[in-house]
């Protein structure tokens, strides 16, 4: 039950009724409480609470003032004993609940298998939904073991049902060929190969690819039957085979083995078709991009630039002119020698058609040499289809290599019948088309590289989309396909009017206000000057830098003193003993072996293990006896990405709840964002050479709220976009934390950025890196000379036409970001410069809009910019304590699988934020002393962190003892 409650709610849910009251004649006052609150929860929730702190403490005080009493007296109340059970008896009595019957736990199982196991629910889930099931039928609700074992039991039959489905779908031929795949029989791709990820960038990797797709075709699984079940269903027995080893799988009875095997193959299906598609898209750009590194590498050798081209022109012409019958030696050579025309020559060659010419004969070579294997085998494993009319050309063109791919004629007489146009960008034309006597002719391999390049260009925006694929599918299926349906209600959810005028007007308003309030405040800022000539106009003087406040290293050196050389591992062990995280942990196979004391020792040691990056080998063995193989048993069949997350979240909340406002401040709803480059095996596709800080790696994108708590963590590629990962972190982190504003670096912001964060309900804060050279957009409606203090930063008005046309577009996104229809950066894959259709000019525009309306607010306060200033500081403290944790193994990630990449990352932040856990207690026990607390003055607490580790010890013997603690008192 929901712990907050406001006026409105407590009146609707927690007033007693004349009737309810009557109730209490029989009684002595000093049940009145407990009875009306066992009443008013069971009414709530469906169940009754078992002891007081069950029972919110808002409503419970509600309660006491309708009565008339203190709240004191429910506390000697024996909710347990003959009394409790009396008056529970009674009020369902009063309620009408019947006693539970045979037939009742019947439906109810009916009701789990049919309604509610199908939408990806899951035993705790069913355990939840059923108080309220049995309320709805006025049926008693079984007890704890009663329902425990119903909701249990409805669930293997819903599996077994599951399972029967689909391997009766199969034919007897598909169930030969997966046997085949789990005996590893040669001529046919074994189980380990179908669950390997891509290997590095290369024609081989695609070769392998196609192969297992086309095995998975061979199957013919249903797959109309496999899209109509819910995701989360799939991916839970998906997770299931891919933690066993072909041998466990075969050890399953043949219905579940071949159901089982059918889940997992239709899931791989979409995943290795996305896979392909990276690999094309990368493949494509590593062709061009080397090409081109190859031709500058040459030119650089000996290039040298020609200084004042024009005035020798002029020269040589005149010479020329002067005497027209005379030798180059005699007359050229005197004005420009041969070194100098040498120089000349190579100039032009490194620039214009002529180093376009040159970079495509490097990259046809390249090309038709090796890389021109993989056309024919994607345009055979892949169906590409578009939603637009505009790019019909680039599927055409498809359609013509396919059905012209044994066709060994290096030039094609071209005609209506071969698409050009959309197709051949103009830089290329003249090497593509080619003029023979007259007659116009293809050259094929150039063309070919062409309708690689168009294709690869419309697939990163996903105006050209794959059947079958995941993150490459339908654009449309990306949307909610019910909002037409649920329209005024997605409005509301976002908290925007139906009203696109009205919204326009009132964000106009909004802007013409800032733009006046900057405007008349100019003149008294002196830490703004806005210049009238240059590039860079606006220029702010940097933050004066804060010293570090005394009192803060004596609090530092006092917890050391307390608690020296902490073990990072009890830290990590302490947390889940207080908090109990390690529940989240379930397994992913239908029973648990060990138990659950056994089980959480090892889970931990796993964590360790994979947070450290140390391994799970360094952590085995030792004093506890725990060995290699039995760690990685549970890493494989306990720990996955939802567990994780779960865990994460409630530490994070675990954290909120510990904090002492008068130490910490109220709790906040801001939160900063930033990435951080870890280096990494390249034999994958989530790793790339960042461009920045140089060599080959991976991102981790934090969101960290402003008193270091970690609440969402992603892995991303370089080259990935921040703005989808700062919108995911903001919508969906695990936590309690409601984000009002969010403060990121210049790379975690965009138009398109600030327009979906104000449609979504958050502030979009960054610290703008070119803030000198940015402008400011009119509203439309004011005169000329009405800013006259802004006039150099001013640029066009804004197209409110624009926005009103395309707003009920905008919500629709903006829907699917909440929703999670689909992920983020899919989404706004379709909203780049390359895309410029109707909704990212409306998106565009509407950002502009809040950009300026940010920006005035961020030149005309020092307060707002320390205040940004400050929260990405946090992040940088974050990062920097991410390599004193994660120092195994030099501190690269060492390994090729994505999931084991993000498993680690996700166990780096767990065991980040157990550390801000227990450190926040530690520093509470001290400040909890008088003589302390009186020594922190207001800079203290302003620069008061719990992300300290001087008194930590990370390296040592791995030891585990379970039955010790680290000396904090629980009151704090």
């Amino acid at each position: 039950m929901k712990r907050i409650w406001n006026l409105d709610e407590l009146a609707e849910h927690w007033s007693l009724k004349f009737e309810e009251t009557q109730l209490l004649k029989t009684k002595p006052t000093r049940n009145h409480l407990a009875f009306v609150a066992q009443l008013k929860y069971y009414q709530n929730t469906g169940r009754f609470p078992l002891a007081t702190n069950d029972i919110p403490e808002t409503p419970l005080h509600y309660l006491a003032d309708q009565l008339e009493i203190t709240v004191d007296q429910i506390h000697e109340y024996d909710w347990l004993g003959r009394s409790g059970t009396r008056h529970r008896k009674e009020i369902l009595e009063f309620l009408g609940i019947r006693r539970v019957s045979a037939a009742d736990k019947s439906a109810f199982s009916d009701w789990l298998i049919d309604n509610l196991y199908p939408h990806g629910a899951d035993i705790e889930d069913a355990i939840e939904s059923a108080f309220e099931w049995f309320q709805k039928h006025k049926v008693e609700c079984p007890a704890g073991k009663e329902l425990d074992r119903l909701v249990r039991s409805a669930y293997q039959q819903f599996e077994l049902n599951l399972y029967e489905h689909f391997a009766n779908c199969l034919s007897v031929e598909s169930k030969i060929l997966m046997g085949q795949s789990l005996d590893g029989v040669e001529g046919v791709v074994n189980f380990s190969d179908i669950k390997a990820d891509p290997g590095r960038v290369g024609l081989d990797s695609v070769l392998k690819e196609v192969e297992k797709i086309s095995f998975i075709r061979s199957l013919h699984l249903p797959v109309e039957t496999f899209s109509s079940f819910n995701t989360k269903v799939l991916q839970r027995y998906r997770q299931r085979v891919n933690s066993e080893s072909a041998w466990e799988v075969k050890q399953h009875p043949e219905t579940i083995r071949y159901g089982l095997f059918a889940i997992f193959l239709y899931w791989r299906q979409r995943e290795i078709i996305d896979g392909l598609i990276e690999l094309f898209i990368q493949i494509v750009h590593r062709l061009s991009a080397r090409a081109e590194r190859k031709l500058v590498k040459t030119l650089l050798s000996d290039f040298q630039k020609v200084h004042g081209k024009t005035t020798l022109l002029f020269r040589i012409a005149e010479a020329a002119l002067d005497n027209p019958n005379g030798l180059v030696k005699e007359v050229v050579y005197p004005v420009a020698g041969e070194d100098t025309l040498k120089s000349l020559l190579k100039e032009y060659k490194s620039s214009g058609p002529a180093y376009q010419q040159q970079v495509h004969k490097i990259l046809r070579s390249s090309y038709s040499n090796h890389y021109r294997r993989m056309l024919p085998k994607i345009l055979e494993a892949l169906t590409f289809c578009s939603n637009n009319t505009q790019h019909r050309p680039v599927l055409d063109a498809l359609d013509w290599l396919k059905h012209n791919q044994t066709s060994n004629q290096r030039y094609i007489t071209l005609d209506d019948t071969i698409p050009v146009d959309g197709v051949i960008q103009p830089k290329w034309r003249d090497i593509v088309i080619e003029d023979n006597q007259g007659e116009k002719r293809i050259n094929r391999i150039n063309y070919e590289i062409c309708v690689l390049q168009a294709l690869r260009k419309r697939l990163r925006c996903k105006e050209i989309w794959v059947v079958d694929a995941d993150r490459y599918r339908n654009p449309d299926d990306d949307l909610p396909l019910d909002f037409d349906a649920n329209r005024e209600n997605y409005y509301q959810d976002l908290g925007q009017t139906t009203d696109a005028t009205a919204f326009v007007e009132q964000l106009r308003s909004e802007m013409s206000s800032a733009l006046e309030l900057l405007n008349r405040e100019m003149p008294k800022n002196r830490k703004v000057r806005i210049l009238s000539q240059g590039k860079n106009r606006i220029s702010i003087t940097p933050l004066a830098p804060q010293q570090e406040p005394m009192n803060l290293a004596y609090l530092k050196r006092e917890i050391t003193g307390r608690w020296p050389m902490t073990s990072l591992l009890d830290v990590l062990k302490e947390a889940d003993l207080r908090i109990g995280f390690s529940d989240h942990f379930k397994t992913v196979a239908d029973r648990e072996n060990p138990d659950r004391q056994s089980l959480q020792q090892r889970i931990l040691l796993c964590l360790y293990g994979m947070g450290t990056n140390t391994g799970l080998k360094r952590v085995s063995g030792s004093r506890h006896g725990i060995s290699y193989k039995e760690l990685l048993n549970v890493r494989r069949r306990f720990i996955h990405k939802a567990a994780l997350r779960n865990a994460i979240g409630q530490v994070a909340n675990a954290i909120f709840t510990a904090r002492n406002p008068s130490i910490w401040g109220e709790g906040t709803t801001s939160c900063a964002s930033d990435s951080k480059k870890f280096g990494s095996w390249d034999q994958n596709l989530m790793t790339e050479w960042h461009i920045r800080y140089g060599g080959r790696g991976v991102m981790i994108y934090w969101h960290v709220e402003k008193k270091s708590t970690c609440i969402y963590s992603q892995l991303k590629r370089c080259s990935s976009s921040e703005v989808a990962a700062m919108i995911e972190g903001v919508l969906r982190h695990c936590t309690d934390m409601e984000i009002d504003r969010q403060y990121v670096d210049s790379h975690g912001q965009s138009e398109v950025a600030f327009a979906f964060s104000h449609l979504l309900g958050f502030d979009l804060l960054p610290r703008l890196k070119a803030i000198a050279s940015q402008k400011l957009y009119r509203p439309g409606d004011d005169k000329p000379g009405d800013y006259p203090n802004l006039e150099p930063i001013l640029t066009r008005p804004i197209n409110w036409e624009l926005i009103i046309q395309q707003y009920d577009e905008m919500i629709k996104y903006a829907t699917a970001l909440k929703q999670g229809t689909a992920d983020p950066e899919a989404i706004l894959r379709r909203f780049t410069r390359n895309n410029i259709q109707h909704p990212y000019k409306a998106l565009a525009e509407l950002g502009k809009v809040i950009k300026t309306i940010f920006l005035c607010r961020y030149i005309g306060s020092e307060e707002l910019r320390q205040e940004i200033h400050e929260g990405l500081n946090v992040v940088e403290n974050w990062n920097s304590a991410n390599v004193f944790i994660f120092y195994g193994k030099g501190g690269e990630v060492a390994t090729n699988r994505l999931e084991d990449q993000e498993l680690s990352v996700l166990a780096l932040h767990l065991l980040q934020i157990s550390l801000v856990y227990v450190n926040t207690l530690m520093i509470q026990q001290v400040l909890n002393e008088p003589n302390w607390l009186s020594r922190m003055k207001l800079e203290d607490f302003r620069a008061l962190t719990p992300l300290i580790y001087a008194h930590v010890n990370p390296y040592g013997l791995f030891e585990l003892d379970m039955n010790t603690r680290l000396p904090i008192e629980v009151a704090a």
